[in-house]
């Protein structure tokens, strides 16, 4: 898992990609599944709410260009 500190959107989806190969395997056990898919949703998350503030900057940067 990564620390929340350290936790950027590449890290994020190189982790959920590391999750979605775990659970195609087949080989854990129901906790270990539920734990990965747990932190899987809550990387997915943040993966979303950085994209959209990204979308958000270059929507207002975009803007302010028109404007200018």
């Amino acid at each position: 898992m990564i620390k929340k500190a350290d936790l950027t959107y590449e890290k994020a989806i190189k982790r959920l990609d590391e999750i979605v190969g775990k659970l195609n395997e087949g080989s854990l056990d129901l906790d270990e599944s539920l734990k990965l898919f747990e932190e899987g949703q809550t990387l997915i998350k943040f993966a979303e709410k950085t994209i959209k503030e990204a979308e958000l900057k270059v929507s207002e940067f975009s803007e302010k260009k028109v404007d200018e």
